[in-house]
């Protein structure tokens, strides 16, 4: 018992160790993981807010161009109405200060129709256009671009002025739509390893991304499904590009911390891989060391009682010679026997095993008999089988002994009266051996305890016989043996399992 308790307790510790040992270095991962994802996250914010601060320059230059946009217009506004009194100027000094107006306007290409859209005059223009037609089509989408003003005059309508940007605000333009190209892009390529989105303020309207595939990217339903996982691990993070627009940042961890989330469930199944391989081992190592003791326990065993046996051998037939009684000689000779065959199965422990084909239900009868004969007459030992014949691949000498291993408890268990039944039952594929007693029984914990080696509940012996027969089943017959049912005063039941 102290045996099995020192070898539970050896394992409880080495649970423990490896449990200790895991929440340890679970705990320290967590915390490093939490680390760093605060640290994702206030680079993002700092990024963010780099990007906020650019941003002021790029909404400075918008403003610079809306501005020239609008003077652009007020330009033509005023060249329009320098027109309206050119025509209807009647003094001179009028008539001076509205051609130096018209004259003024170098920049901004300009075409004058009448009521009709039939060009009366143009300026500016790459190509000048004929008076009396109408505005051609690929300039009339250019033109139409801003809303043509009209020259009204007694309330009706004189004359259009068709205008479009100048050159020189086409070309700022450019350089604006480049600068905020350029802007997103830096946005983009500034966000380092964290894949990002940034969308409008309606979230939906992606503007850049940066760290997406690009076959993901380029396909809207898997963007919009990555913005909702993106949403789901970390809040959007709020900035302004505008004064009157909101954008929404949407990133995700990045491939490191994401790889380092699943370093302690990976550190878990290691420790349990090395917790299995430490036990296995353990277990291995003892039970190879424990074989080898019942092995060369076994073969002394044998080697010892040789002498002994071959001695009654040579006195038996002396007894012979004497002309002692006969019957007494028969039990001697019996005895001798079965010294031999117990001789002959401690020879064969630690051996390479040999089954034949041999008939169990004569085996298991044979078995009875002999033992029936040395049992108390208080104690019934009973057979019952469903067929006469029954061959199985196994070792006789072998299964013999655990046969009688088992009636052998059951008698110890039962002391006084009582009775034993050994049920054998063809099952095609495998055979079942029910040992089944009336004695004193066990409780459910005490199970697997038995088949421990050292294990007893008597006073002599040495604890082996069930741990020899749960060997000679197991490795032996490639079988299985276990308490099947047992309770306290309510006998218990043995199964063994062969195959066929």
């Amino acid at each position: 018992m102290s045996v099995y308790n020192q070898k539970q307790r050896w394992k409880l510790t080495l649970l423990l160790s490896a449990v200790l040992l895991s929440i340890i270095s679970t705990v320290f991962l967590l915390q490093l993981i939490d680390r760093v994802e605060k640290e994702e996250r206030k680079g993002v914010l700092l990024w963010a807010e780099a990007i906020q601060r650019k941003s002021v320059l790029v909404e400075y230059t918008k403003e610079l161009f809306d501005k020239l946009k609008t003077d652009e217009r007020d330009k033509v506004e005023l060249w329009s109405e320098a027109m309206h009194r050119l025509l209807m100027a009647d003094n001179t000094n009028d008539l001076t200060l509205m051609v130096k107006i018209i004259s003024s306007n170098k920049n901004i290409p300009i075409i004058l129709t009448n009521d009709k859209d039939e060009v009366v005059s143009s300026i500016n223009l790459d190509c000048p256009i004929e008076q009396g037609k109408h505005i051609p089509d690929s300039l009339k989408k250019q033109f139409t671009k801003h809303k043509p003003i009209q020259i009204i005059y007694g309330n009706k309508l004189l004359n259009k002025l068709y205008y479009k940007d100048s050159k020189l605000f086409a070309e700022l333009q450019v350089v604006l739509n480049s600068i905020v190209e350029s802007f997103i892009n830096e946005i983009v390529s500034n966000s380092a390893s964290v894949p990002v989105i940034v969308t409008d303020s309606s979230k939906t309207q992606v503007l850049a991304y940066g760290n997406i595939d690009q076959s993901e990217a380029k396909d809207h339903l898997k963007l919009s499904l990555r913005l909702h996982e993106m949403a789901q691990s970390n809040a959007p993070i709020e900035f302004k590009l505008s004064r009157f627009q909101t954008n929404y940042i949407f990133y995700e961890d990045s491939y490191f911390l994401k790889i380092l989330k699943y370093y302690p469930i990976a550190l878990f199944v290691a420790l349990v891989a090395f917790l299995l391989i430490a036990y296995f081992a353990l277990t291995s190592s003892r039970r190879y060391e424990q074989n080898q003791v019942w092995v060369g326990m076994s073969k002394e065993t044998a080697h010892q009682l040789g002498t002994p046996i071959s001695s009654l051998m040579a006195w038996v037939d002396i007894l012979k010679i004497k002309d002692i009684d006969d019957d007494t000689i028969a039990e001697i000779s019996k005895d001798i026997f079965r010294l031999q065959v117990i001789a002959d199965r401690f020879s064969k422990i630690g051996s390479a095993n040999v089954n034949k084909e041999e008939d169990i239900v004569e085996l298991i009868e044979n078995t009875l008999d002999y033992i029936r004969k040395r049992t108390p007459p208080k104690i019934s030992l009973d057979f019952t089988c469903n067929v006469v014949f029954l061959p199985v691949p196994l070792n006789r000498t072998l299964m013999e002994w655990v046969i009688e291993n088992l009636c052998k408890n059951a008698i110890d268990s039962i002391g006084g009266a009582g009775n034993i039944t050994v049920d054998l039952q063809d099952k095609q594929k495998y055979i079942i051996i029910d040992v089944v007693d009336t004695g004193k029984g066990m409780p459910r914990s005490m199970f697997k305890t038995v088949f421990k080696p050292g294990y007893t509940t008597k006073k002599r012996g040495w604890g082996l016989g069930l741990t020899l027969a749960k060997r000679i089943v197991e490795e032996y017959h490639k079988g299985k043996i276990f308490v099947k049912q047992s309770e306290p005063d309510k006998g218990a039941t043995f199964r063994i399992i062969l195959p066929r």
